[in-house]
């Protein structure tokens, strides 16, 4: 088996920081602290998906709290 066959069958996780940033994360690992389970498991493809539809504003929870523009 090929590595691009491995890649496109390995489970992610989309994650969040506490910052609202996302991420994925494989899911044969240990989630590194910091993150937790935003609410999608599935191939790359599904999460990153997923990440493009919720996360619509990439400034951190901290810098939009000071009310800056984008």
């Amino acid at each position: 088996m090929s590595s691009s066959s491995n890649q496109s069958e390995a489970m992610y996780e989309a994650v969040v920081n506490q910052e609202g940033q996302y991420a994925i994360w494989p899911v044969s690992k240990a989630m590194p602290d910091g993150w937790s389970k935003a609410g999608r498991q599935g191939t790359k493809e599904s999460c990153l998906g997923f990440i493009g539809e919720v996360w619509t504003d990439m400034r951190p929870i901290s810098f939009r709290a000071q009310g800056k523009p984008v």
